[in-house]
């Protein structure tokens, strides 16, 4: 075992977009933004050609609830934008593209006001001010309260006396009475936020303002609508594979999905985009070679970014042995495999996390990516002997 060296990983501060692609080591990455959170089957029959012929024909679901198209070539950006906007999924202008940076809960149902809520918070950030480049919204007036787990710095939520608009971190909220008046509560929020200051470079997020104040403090300097204490809907366990009431969650490896699975499965329904790397289909889902339809499913329990050679900044290749240690992880348990210290592919901490460096991957318990072990061990290590990481020799758990 060796000390651990790392890469300073290049924080870009922005995501990339279908009018705005980000270059990554396969390609372009383009990022399509699902309107209401939902593609057709016809949508996704043509995305799954588009990528056949534009891309490497992998597809990422991402944890802001958007589909990714990897590997496209440069030259083919204009032809795939131009499919995309035949099938109705892409933005006017990359202005629009940006400011629609808003999540729905899959598990919406016809008239609950989720859908009225986002068309109309959609058509009133057209006209406003650009927002901080990875500033986003969540719509949930789900009973669930599921998008609590996903990143957002405005929630619209569901509330025993009305729709509840209150900004990441904060106890406190605003209470309307239609989807009319939540998007204009929403939409205030988000011009106050601008004036806090707190905006630098195009970057800043609700949960990092006033952080170092006290719960009292940092609610006396909300907007007077804001101030109301509410009570903040409780936060539930993170959705699994398996039969829903809207239809089937079904969930891929990584969260990527292959163009053939895309095309596949289209004929059986529309899907939801979820932001927990998973889809909602709504529908009965066939059984597909890959397709993860149970939740004890153990490659459920690791997570892993693209790593090596696929991002430019991964220092060593990370899906492999993933999947290669899932068995090892207990259930409950989560593992995550990072290709640099970024740990895009889970941000937050993990029970356990492998960090690639310059000589071998520093095993973590308990901890994030950017937090650096004692030392390093190889793939093929870790792989013949789990024990580094997980402790204790063990069964595999199947």
């Amino acid at each position: 075992m060796t000390g651990p060296t790392v890469q300073g990983p290049i924080v870009k501060g922005w995501c990339p977009g279908a009018l705005r692609p980000m270059m990554s080591g396969d390609g372009l990455v383009v990022r399509v933004r699902p309107f209401g959170g939902r593609l057709t089957g016809g949508q996704l029959a043509g995305i799954a050609a588009l990528s056949q012929a534009h891309g490497n024909g992998l597809v990422d679901l991402s944890n802001r609830a958007n589909v990714q198209l990897r590997g496209v070539r440069e030259a083919a950006h204009g032809a795939l934008v131009a499919g995309l906007r035949d099938l109705g999924c892409v933005d006017g202008d990359v202005g629009a593209e940006a400011r629609r940076n808003v999540m729905v809960s899959p598990f919406w149902e016809a008239g609950d006001g989720t859908q009225a809520v986002y068309t109309a918070l959609v058509d009133g950030l057209a006209d406003g001010p650009e927002l901080p480049r990875k500033f986003g919204f969540s719509v949930d007036l789900s009973v669930g309260n599921t998008l609590a787990l996903a990143p957002a710095d405005i929630r619209v939520e569901r509330h025993a006396d009305g729709i509840l608009v209150r900004g990441e971190g904060f106890t406190t909220g605003a209470l309307a009475a239609n989807a009319a008046e939540a998007a204009g509560l929403a939409v205030t929020l988000a011009r106050w936020f601008l004036g806090t200051g707190h905006v630098v470079d195009g970057r800043g997020r609700m949960a990092g303002l006033w952080a170092d104040l006290t719960p009292a403090a940092r609610q006396a300097r909300l907007p007077r609508a804001f101030q109301a204490a509410v009570a903040v809907p409780a936060r539930s366990v993170r959705p699994q594979p398996g039969v829903v009431a809207q239809g089937t969650m079904v969930g891929f490896a990584f969260g990527q999905v292959t163009a053939d699975m895309i095309a596949a499965l289209a004929p059986f329904g529309a899907w939801r985009i979820t932001p927990w790397r998973m889809a909602l289909l709504e529908g009965a889902a066939p059984a597909l070679p890959g397709l993860i339809v149970r939740a004890e499913d153990a490659m459920l329990r690791v997570v892993a970014c693209t790593g090596a050679p696929g991002c430019p900044q991964a220092l060593a290749p990370t899906r492999d042995l993933a999947a290669g240690l899932a068995a090892h992880v207990p259930p409950g348990a989560t593992l995550h495999v990072s290709g640099c210290a970024k740990g895009c592919a889970h941000p937050g901490v993990a029970d356990y996390t492998l960090v690639a460096t310059h000589n071998g991957f520093a095993p973590l318990r308990r901890a994030r990516a950017g937090d650096m072990g004692d030392g390093a061990h190889s793939a093929a290590e870790l792989m013949k002997t789990p024990s580094l990481l997980f402790g204790k020799t063990h069964a595999p758990f199947l």
